[in-house]
């Protein structure tokens, strides 16, 4: 007998090996993934990495410091989408502190498991602060997320076109379009929420008469709901800079790329570039590892080499110092900028996380 009573040879109770969980095994299949990744990756590349390293020895320290500009001036564009969406919902904000909750959310996002809901609950719960309400900061983090990837899939169109292939204008005009109304119909929403009010009233009907509740149960909250939506206002000068500072927010990042090719020596085709860089960040998109380290890394090498013409060995360069300044020392400056200015702990944080996980649970 053992000393709280058990028998030393009993087995252990069935709720200890339940502890496991059911997908126990997933955490050594993401491992030995990972681990192949490394292995193919090390065996495709190590007979160029003497040449890459030369490029790195001799590298153009003029274009790197011009790489490190286009990615402030990128994460910056970001910060001006963000304080101008804001400024539309009649929340004024500087850009200062705008940027730094970018830097702060991008580092999160960038380098902690899940980051992305961790960089996602951050930036909620500062806009909240800043005096956003519940709609309006949720607005801003989807309107913000719509116009960059709106931005990526016009980049990617735009080198298809650069190159050669068949990208229909049809395609073209209807992504635009896309856009387009997706912000008239959020505007005329925000303008007229009555039309809404009165579609939201006969749905919540049809809902409460399935659940047997009285026909007007939850119409108060619609109608607060409808009170916050009706303080977003994305006019015509409101979406023309979100839309304009956008540009500025991919551009600059797209030039960071070209900056990191020119800085080992190498002469890229701005299509080639293009679509290299489309389809790094569309690969990234995937939460399969923190900064998508590896595989990121991987199509950017392939793209370079596939699509602008550059020589392994320079792709392989180019690669590094792009991630270097993008990745790591975006990063690194992000941790700084939390550590420095958010990582005080706050009143109000338990109650903005709670409200969060609130919404994104609905």
């Amino acid at each position: 007998m053992t000393a709280n009573g058990d028998s030393a040879g009993e087995p252990a109770p069935p709720s200890a090996k339940r502890r496991r969980g059911r997908f126990w095994w997933a955490k050594w299949v993401v491992g030995f993934a990972l681990a192949a990744l490394l292995i193919a990756e090390g065996v495709y590349l190590w007979p160029r990495l003497h040449e890459s390293w030369q490029s790195l020895t001799e590298i153009h320290w003029g274009w790197l410091a011009a790489c490190v500009w286009f990615q402030a001036l990128s994460m910056s564009g970001f910060g001006r989408v963000q304080k101008q969406l804001l400024c539309a919902g009649g929340v004024e904000v500087g850009q200062r502190k705008s940027v730094a909750v970018v830097y702060g959310a991008t580092a999160m996002s960038v380098t902690l498991p899940a980051g992305q809901v961790f960089s996602t609950a951050f930036t909620y719960r500062q806009t909240r602060r800043w005096g956003a309400s519940p709609i309006v900061a949720s607005w801003q983090l989807v309107i913000s997320g719509v116009v960059a990837t709106a931005g990526l899939a016009l980049l990617g169109v735009g080198g298809a076109l650069l190159v050669g292939n068949r990208v229909g204008p049809l395609k073209l005009i209807l992504s635009l379009a896309g856009v387009v109304a997706l912000v008239w119909a959020g505007n005329y929403i925000s303008r007229n929420p009555g039309s809404l009010k009165s579609v939201l009233r006969r749905v919540l009907a049809v809902v409460n008469r399935l659940r047997k509740r009285p026909a007007d149960h939850g119409m108060n909250k619609v109608a607060d709901v409808l009170g916050q939506l009706e303080s977003v206002d994305l006019g015509t000068r409101d979406g023309a800079l979100v839309a304009i500072w956008a540009v500025v927010h991919r551009f600059g990042d797209v030039a960071c790329l070209g900056a990191a090719c020119y800085a080992v020596g190498a002469d890229p085709r701005l299509s080639g570039l293009l679509l290299a860089f489309a389809a790094g960040k569309a690969v990234g998109s995937i939460p399969f590892a923190p900064g998508g380290i590896v595989y990121v890394d991987a199509t950017l090498i392939y793209g370079l080499t596939a699509a602008a013409g550059l020589p392994a060995a320079q792709a392989v360069a180019a690669a590094f110092v792009y991630r270097l300044v993008s990745f790591i020392l975006v990063a690194i400056v992000g941790w700084i900028v939390f550590a420095f200015l958010f990582r005080t702990p706050q009143a109000d944080d338990a109650e903005f996380e709670k409200e969060f996980e609130q919404r994104r649970t609905v």
